[in-house]
């Protein structure tokens, strides 16, 4: 059964009583899993509140208690791994493995944020009289308002409830309301792990009207966003007129660079099945495919092969590799990125068009010969469409790759040292992967440069955008 999803305020669980509500429905078939009630105004105020009082004792606990519950929900993650996963392929739409792939991931990823939360550290700095004594402390910055998407519900939820809560913040955050279940499953977790009432508030509603109310109150002192491009520069632009700290994870349009040199073959299948991961719903996920013209045609048909073998379906069927979009908004999104293309010359050599069905299914699509002012080589297409086009020198792919005003990651697939260690200092973004996948790991630092945000969450740099720096000076 798909379990009923509350608000979670000040340590209670709030059911509906009376508040509008929306359907949670299942992308692969239209059911309807459930009813998410929306928070009132009154809520939004008293989880601010509750985070405000929860902080005042909270950003004294020793470091020891705040790792010991990241490790309690380490734990419980592991253990109730099967059920959460098979609740977010419910409500999310990916395949169970993913699903529960995720899961594993997170967590390490509070695992880790236990460990380094007893490392957060001040410094000494020598005086230049002996009768002065200067440090600098590491505080926790107050109470964070957080919003997260529907794509990886628990990933990039538990990403900044671990960094705020590890840093001795309290938090109010804003979960997916497509996919709810994954988050509200992280709420329980921390009940159950002892977190004291009001760290941690949980609140779903409607989006523009919680992030104003949280933004604007006096209460909060950080915001944190993961999503699209636009929607993050309203949010900052709203947290710079009440100058509150940001970090902003926002969407790229990340470039391939296939190098002649490199194993073709194998680069095909792994970016194939990359690309398909969650449906090609990644922040991430490699989207503008730059071919070396001596290869193009060997790439482009070991791609392809790959994705013509996919098997698409209900994420909890038995062998399917990519379970439909997220959402019904996207079916046509996707088709306006072919219907572009087509119009501007290109050509689909697989998939296209949507599947038949009751769910929000789209194949895996392939499409060429397009210039690049089209549609889908300017705009991330967020779904599993691949754009394929030549380039002939390293000069020419850089400044190509380097266009757009999105900096988020990238993929280079070469055999030359010196061809990697030009790609990776001349590309423009926060990340680069070459002849791998190696990001978002809690230990690397993950984020992106120009349109496509600001700061990083994971790595070292993962307290940073909740811990404000305090100069002490004595005699």
């Amino acid at each position: 059964m798909y379990p009923n999803q509350t608000l979670y305020i000040d340590g209670q669980f709030i059911a509906a009583d009376g508040r509008e509500t929306q359907p949670i429905i299942n992308p692969a078939n239209r059911e309807v899993l459930g009813h998410l009630p929306h928070a009132t105004t009154e809520d939004l105020q008293t989880a601010l509140e509750a985070a405000d009082r929860a902080f005042q004792s909270w950003k004294h606990s020793s470091p020891m208690e705040r790792s010991a519950i990241l490790r309690k929900v380490a734990q419980l993650t592991r253990d109730r791994a099967p059920e959460i996963a098979r609740n977010m392929t419910l409500d999310q739409g990916k395949p169970l493995a993913e699903s529960m792939g995720e899961l594993i991931s997170c967590a390490d990823h509070a695992d880790w944020h236990a460990e380094e939360c007893r490392r957060i550290y001040g410094r000494i700095i020598t005086p230049r009289s002996p009768d002065v004594r200067q440090m600098v402390l590491r505080e926790p910055i107050g109470v964070c308002v957080a919003f997260t998407p529907w794509n990886f519900p628990y990933n990039q939820a538990i990403r900044k409830v671990a960094a705020a809560i590890g840093a001795g913040c309290t938090i109010v955050l804003k979960g997916p309301e497509d996919s709810p279940s994954a988050v509200m499953a992280i709420a329980q977790m921390f009940h159950d792990a002892g977190l004291p009432p009001g760290v941690l508030n949980l609140v779903w509603g409607d989006p523009p009207t919680i992030s104003d109310y949280l933004i604007r109150s006096p209460i909060s002192r950080k915001v944190s966003f993961t999503g699209s491009v636009p929607v993050g520069k309203q949010l900052a632009a709203l947290a710079g007129a009440h100058m509150k700290r940001i970090t902003m994870e926002l969407g790229g349009h990340s470039p391939v660079i296939v190098c002649e040199d490199a194993n073709i073959e194998l680069a095909a299948k792994m970016l194939a099945k990359f690309k398909i991961r969650n449906a090609g719903q990644v922040c991430v996920s490699p989207t503008r495919f730059y071919v070396q013209r001596k290869v193009f045609d060997p790439f482009l048909e070991a791609f392809t092969d790959v994705l013509k073998n996919v098997k698409t379906g209900d994420g909890l069927a038995e062998g399917v590799e990519m379970g439909p979009l997220a959402h019904e908004r996207r079916v046509p999104a996707i088709s306006g990125f072919i219907d572009d293309a087509l119009q501007h010359g290109g050509k689909v050599v697989l998939g296209g068009e949507p599947l038949p069905g009751n769910g929000f299914f789209f194949p895996p699509t392939v499409v060429v010969d397009i210039p690049d002012n089209s549609k889908l080589m300017q705009e991330e297409p967020f779904g599993p469409v691949a754009p394929l086009v030549p380039f002939d020198t390293i000069e020419e792919v850089t400044k190509r790759a380097n266009s757009l005003p999105f900096g988020l990651s990238s993929y280079v697939f070469t055999n030359s040292l010196q061809t990697s260690t030009k790609l990776s200092n001349d590309l423009e973004v926060g990340m680069v992967n070459i002849n791998h996948f190696g990001s978002a790991l809690p230990e690397t630092p993950f984020g992106g440069v120009k349109d496509s945000g600001i700061g990083s969450e994971g790595g070292s740099e993962t307290f940073d955008g909740y811990l404000v720096t305090k100069f002490v000076t004595h005699v």
